[in-house]
């Protein structure tokens, strides 16, 4: 596509962002934790950027799960994907209230929408069969036989929590509504999509969508995402301000920049953990390789210092 601009982004939310460690997770509390963390969306806005915002949605999901289970003999039961896209609506909104709210006070022409977004993954992707994603609330050991012969669900312990439910993680290939977005994003608008990953869909021999019980990662699927617009730049908001080499150790260093080669290096020395950095960088070695110009890793205090190249961890080319 012939749509790319230099000043278009995809900056991915972390869940901390909306809820911190040891929170509950009350509306309440998501929306104090927006207040703060969208101001860097807003500063952005400020400079220039065309601005698409993915978020997660982990508790809120398994909130929601467990919602569905205590209601589960007054109400239907609903299947995952929906309620991934009941979620990724009401984050949708809080987040585009909140920024809508801070464009004005800034006297900003911008705009801000939520936008609910399909992404589409292979059927014949070998995660369906060996699912390894936990979900949802605990059970008793003695409820596991009938939560598999009646939901035909598959079930694991999680050591020394209990037993949950178990999903498939797979890769996302396309994006549905990537027109669409491209539409928004021309009209100066802040799009809000992709959160937790996306409603995970498939597509049956005649082509026709469908929607499947799985949950795709995040990080990949906001470098989907970015590569589909043809943004020029991924930023990642986390809970630190940059990476960290020898993370806990009396050896720990920030890092500055990373090119694609000594990222995979890092990857391959197991310096990013599967549950927490790996992802992320993964993700942006993906993107660069795919065409992306760069990728920054920091909190959501320091996007314009990162952008400056004096603060985060900055992912690039090699030379």
């Amino acid at each position: 596509m012939s749509d790319r601009k230099e000043n278009r982004v995809v900056v991915a939310l972390g869940g901390n962002a909306i809820t911190q460690v040891g929170e509950t997770g009350t509306v309440e509390e998501d929306y104090a934790n927006l207040e703060r963390s969208l101001e860097c969306v807003a500063d952005l806005v400020e400079q220039g950027f065309e601005v698409l915002l993915t978020h997660g949605n982990g508790p809120q999901v398994g909130n929601q799960m467990i919602r569905v289970e205590v209601a589960k003999e007054q109400a239907p039961i609903l299947p995952l994907d929906v309620m991934g896209a009941d979620i990724q609506g009401g984050l949708g909104y809080m987040i585009e209230r909140v920024l809508w709210n801070k464009l004005r006070r800034r006297k900003s022409d911008a705009s801000a929408c939520c936008m609910l977004m399909m992404v589409e993954v292979d059927a014949k992707d070998p995660a369906f069969q060996n699912p390894t994603k936990f979900v949802g609330p605990f059970f008793r050991a003695d409820q596991v036989a009938n939560l598999i012969a009646e939901r035909g669900w598959q079930m694991r312990e999680d050591v020394g929590r209990g037993w949950r439910r178990v999903v498939p993680s797979p890769v996302p290939i396309d994006v549905v509504e990537k027109e669409d977005v491209m539409l928004l994003l021309r009209t100066g608008t802040v799009v809000i999509t992709g959160g937790g990953g996306g409603i995970p869909v498939c597509r049956n021999e005649e082509g026709e969508l469908f929607g499947i019980e799985a949950v795709i990662d995040k990080d990949r699927s906001s470098r989907l995402i970015a590569k589909r617009i043809n943004a020029a730049k991924l930023i990642i908001l986390t809970a630190v301000d940059e990476v960290k080499l020898d993370f806990g150790t009396e050896n720990e260093r920030g890092v500055r920049e990373m090119t694609v080669s000594e990222a995979r290096k890092h990857l391959a020395d197991e310096q990013f953990p599967a549950g927490s950095m790996g992802p992320k960088v993964e993700s942006a070695v993906a993107f660069i390789e795919e065409g992306g110009q760069s990728v920054l890793i920091t909190d959501h205090i320091h996007v314009l210092e990162a952008i400056a190249g004096n603060a985060g961890t900055r992912i690039v080319k090699d030379n």
